[in-house]
C-alpha cells in the first residue's frame, strides 16, 4: 500500500525529471509576439500594479521592488503550474522553500550588520521597554530573527501542501452512487478554487513578510 505522502515525491526514478517543473515559466512564450493585450494580461498587470503600490509603501528600498515583483510572479507560476495534473509541486517542499527564505534571510543579515550595525541592534529593543526587561527582550527579538526563514518556508510549504493532499485523497475514493459522485465532484471543484486562491495569497503573503523584514534592516 503506497503512502499518502508519496505523491509528494519528487523522487520517481534514477533519471527523475520532477524537478524540472521549477523552470517551467521559462518555456512560456513571451508577452512580445502578442499583437494585442488579452484578459489574462490586463489582470496580471493591474496585479503587478497593485502589488506595486504596496510594496512602495512598505519599503525604503525602492531599488529592490523589482526583486519582490518577480519572486511574487516566479512563486504564483509555480504555485498555478502545480495545480494541473502530473506536473510536481516543487513549492511544498521544504527545500525549495528553505532554499528561497535562507539565502534571503542571510543576505538581509549580512547586508544589516555590515551598513546599519545601531540600526540593528535597535530593533531588538522595543521603545517603551522596561529596564529589567531588556535583556529578556533581546533573547527573545534574536531567538524570533532566527526564527523567521523557518517559519517563511514552513508556511508556504504547509499551505500548499495541505489543499494537494485533501485533494489527492478525494481523487482516489471510488463510489458507484451518482448522488455521492455529485457531492464529491462539487466539493472538488470548491477545494480546486479555494487551492487558486491560496496560489495567489501565500505569494504575496512571501513576499510582503520579505518586503516587511528588508524593512527594519
Amino acid at each position: 500500500m503506497m503512502n499518502l505522502f508519496s505523491v509528494f515525491d519528487p523522487c520517481t526514478g534514477m533519471f527523475s525529471l520532477n524537478w524540472l517543473s521549477f523552470i517551467f515559466f521559462f518555456f512560456l512564450v513571451p508577452l512580445g509576439y502578442w499583437s494585442c493585450k488579452g484578459s489574462l494580461v490586463i489582470f496580471m498587470n493591474f496585479l503587478l500594479m497593485f502589488l506595486y503600490n504596496e510594496i512602495s509603501n512598505l519599503t525604503k528600498y525602492l531599488s529592490s521592488i523589482l526583486f519582490f515583483l518577480s519572486l511574487f510572479v516566479y512563486l504564483m507560476i509555480l504555485n498555478l503550474v502545480g495545480l494541473v495534473p502530473y506536473v510536481f509541486t516543487c513549492s511544498s517542499h521544504l527545500v525549495f522553500s528553505l532554499g528561497l527564505s535562507l539565502p534571503f534571510w542571510f543576505g538581509l543579515m549580512f547586508f544589516g550588520w555590515l551598513n546599519n550595525f545601531n540600526s540593528m541592534f535597535i530593533h531588538l529593543v522595543p521603545i517603551g521597554t522596561p529596564y529589567l526587561l531588556m535583556p529578556f527582550m533581546v533573547m527573545i527579538e534574536t531567538i524570533s530573527n532566527f526564527i523567521r526563514p523557518f517559519s517563511l518556508a514552513v508556511r508556504l510549504s504547509a499551505n500548499m501542501i495541505a489543499g494537494h493532499l485533501l485533494m489527492s485523497l478525494l481523487g482516489g475514493s471510488t463510489c458507484s452512487d451518482f448522488f455521492l459522485v455529485f457531492i464529491f465532484f462539487f466539493i472538488f471543484i470548491t477545494i480546486f478554487v479555494f487551492e487558486l486562491a491560496v496560489s495567489f495569497i501565500q505569494s504575496y503573503v512571501f513576499v510582503t513578510l520579505g518586503v516587511l523584514y528588508s524593512s527594519e534592516v
